[in-house]
């Protein structure tokens, strides 16, 4: 197909404002399927997958792919929820234009303003699509109101409806009205394309001129002036809809679509040349797992044209790739052909070394396209096989599900000796067991993880131990004095050596420092690992016969257990850097939070309409740190968190945490 007849849109907006209803009403439209699925009853064309229908929602982005006029339409329907917004990042990387949905009767939701700022980054043009017009409450003019609010005059309706709520019988054009316009709304779209023309004036400058003379301008011109300014970004058309129902209004957005979102030819893309014959090059945006057919992973073509059975290379690996059966995806069904070519999207099963923002092309005529800048999760939790024979598929899986949520990341923490799985928040990794449950067969549990407290000493103190054992032959000795001192905090061990007169001999001192490091590892509170403190050999005493490095390990083991004791040990918990971002309204509501966190407040930047917070807080306080902002900003505000250091826990709290792993090891000790 011509990539002048293609349009790649992405479709998004808030949970539960009807974004996969929009993509199942084009398929009931365009005749692509003969019943109009339903979210509630588990059968719309996108949300095919168990975790979906289980939660009435999106947890991916699926492609909706249909004809209208002879034009092809590429939907990408992605999630609502901020935990899967990787899958909208992706999505935004390889479209042209989008249409972000908005419930009528709830307008402009945090949804909504996450999606606009989006596709300002991302600089795509736009439509605003308020959806569920036949519900209770729907009122157009005041969603109007409320988007032009929040994001500027230059959202304008494009249609005007007709009736709302349960008296809802569809939409006219203002843009070309037709003949035989109602007499109730005949004022309302003259007004309507009046502000429209002047809006298209304001943005053409020829246009304006003979606006401004009171010329008569042909709506074909109008038509052409307007979509030149949706392009810029100038104009972003506001259209309505029900498509839970009889699917009104979904003929007259999909002509929206064509005549005025940018096909592949016009829009971000064009630097790349659409011209089949062209080098190859494409994108991998999306993977997905599949225990039986292995990988299947989803591509943009940006030029040239891939076939089946063909060989390409990966220019991020270095690797070549054969291609088997080529694919259009359709919902959960595959529908085979035998090549894609520019502007297109299409899928490949089976690629062995290919990941998600990996560029395709060919050997000879290498390219490397900009990869996709996945957001980063900072919401942990350990995770743990339910039973023997899912340890030995816990670790296949989860590489699997990686590979399929690049947000996603499995690793092993050294000091807890956890398995973590780090994502953007709990419904994420929910999602991500019960798919590896579904998929691989692999029951996996997840706890909070351990905090890694560590411990130290606050005073000089020496300490004595003698290690004799006769068993009959050779006996065992050792006989080690050290002295104990704390070192400034993230010093680190360190070990010196004061012996003169041979009081020690020099074979022996190695396996004094191995002894004293190996009891590290255990400290006198709670059992976690010391730190920061230097252990000193100062004096001793040996025999001839007896003595051996193991008697000196063993001795000077049990001289630091026995030294910890009159140390003044204390607990230290690591402090992480918070960098909050929120609006300029939440700020108050945030601070008074992390004070309650024993944050210690760094400072604030101020930004446009945001504030940045930095904040030292404890790690104990902020492990569900997404959920907590998420309630307290209602969702509109985001955060990094990274590891600072250490500090010493407070008195009235070090009792609680100590208690709590010692009844831990006991715990697992059972």
């Amino acid at each position: 197909m011509d990539a002048k007849d293609l349009r790649n849109v992405v479709i998004l907006g808030h949970s539960g404002s009807g974004k996969t209803s929009l993509s199942e009403a084009a398929l009931f439209h365009t005749k692509a399927t003969t019943r109009l699925g339903t979210i509630t009853d588990g059968t719309t064309f996108s949300d095919f997958e168990p975790e979906e229908i289980k939660r009435c929602g999106s947890i991916q982005t699926t492609l909706v792919s249909i004809t209208d006029e002879d034009t092809k339409i590429n939907f990408l329907d992605t999630p609502g929820y901020n935990d899967f917004l990787g899958e909208v990042v992706s999505a935004l990387r390889v479209v042209e234009g989008a249409v972000i949905v908005v419930a009528a009767s709830t307008s402009v939701d945090v949804g909504t303003e996450h999606a606009w700022n989006m596709c300002e980054t991302t600089q795509i043009p736009r439509l605003f699509m308020v959806n569920k017009m036949d519900r209770e409450n729907a009122d157009f003019a005041k969603n109007v109101s409320d988007i032009q609010a929040y994001f500027g005059r230059q959202c304008i309706p494009f249609q005007v409806p007709l009736g709302e709520a349960h008296d809802f019988k569809g939409v006219v054009s203002i843009i070309d009205p037709p003949a035989n316009i109602p007499a109730e709304i005949a004022e309302e779209v003259a007004a309507a394309r009046e502000r429209l023309i002047e809006a298209a004036a304001e943005n053409d400058e020829e246009l304006g001129d003979r606006y401004l003379n009171g010329e008569d301008i042909p709506t074909k011109e109008i038509i052409a002036g307007v979509r030149t300014a949706v392009l810029a970004g100038n104009l972003v058309p506001i259209l309505a809809t029900s498509s839970t129902t009889q699917a009104l209004g979904i003929g007259e957005f999909l002509g929206t679509v064509r005549s005025f979102l940018p096909s592949p030819v016009d829009g971000q893309h064009i630097e790349y040349e659409t011209e089949p014959a062209n080098p190859l090059a494409a994108l991998v945006f999306k993977t997905t797992a599949d225990p039986f057919v292995g990988k299947l992973s989803v591509f943009r073509v940006y030029q040239g044209t891939i076939k089946s059975n063909s060989e390409v290379w990966n220019s991020n690996q270095e690797h070549p790739e054969r291609i088997g059966q080529l694919y259009l995806p359709k919902g959960k069904h595959q529908e085979n052909v035998t090549e894609i070519t520019a502007g297109d999207i299409g899928a490949i099963g089976k690629l062995s070394e290919t990941l998600t923002g990996d560029t395709i092309c060919t050997k000879e005529s290498p390219v490397t396209l900009t990869k996709i800048t996945q957001p980063v999760g900072f919401f942990r939790m350990a995770v743990s096989p339910a039973s023997k024979d899912d340890l030995d598929k816990m670790s296949m899986a989860l590489g699997r599900i990686v590979e399929e949520d690049p947000t996603l990341h499995f690793s092993r923490d050294a000091s807890t000796s956890e398995s973590l799985i780090t994502g953007l928040g709990d419904t994420q990794i929910e999602v991500a067991l019960e798919k590896i449950k579904r998929k691989f067969g692999a029951e996996l549990r997840v706890t909070m993880p351990r905090v890694p407290y560590r411990e130290t000493i606050t005073k000089v103190t020496q300490s004595e131990y003698r290690h004799k054992k006769q068993s009959g032959g050779h006996g065992q000795f050792g006989h080690v004095l050290l002295r104990l001192e704390p070192q400034e905090r993230d010093q680190g061990f360190a070990f010196t050596t004061e012996i003169t007169g041979g009081k020690v001999p020099k074979e022996y001192i190695p396996s004094v420092e191995k002894g004293v490091t190996k009891a590290l590892d255990e400290g006198s509170l709670a059992g976690f690992p010391l730190v920061d403190l230097k252990a000193v050999l100062y004096d001793g005493s040996y025999h001839d016969v007896d003595s051996s490095g193991m008697s000196f390990e063993i001795a000077s083991s049990q001289a630091l257990k026995h030294g910890l004791e009159n140390a003044q040990p204390v607990l230290l918990e690591p402090i992480v850097r918070l960098s909050v971002t929120v609006p300029d309204s939440y700020t108050g509501e945030v601070i008074s939070d992390l004070n309650v966190k024993r944050g210690r407040i760094l400072g604030m930047s101020p930004g446009d309409g945001t504030t940045l917070i930095e904040a030292e807080v404890p790690l104990a306080e902020v492990q569900r740190y997404a959920q907590d902002l998420r309630s307290v900003s209602h969702g509109r505000g985001s955060y990094t968190l990274e590891f600072d250091h250490y500090d010493q826990v407070p008195a009235n709290l070090e009792i609680k945490v100590i208690e709590n792993a010692r009844r831990n090891r006991l715990e697992e000790a059972a």
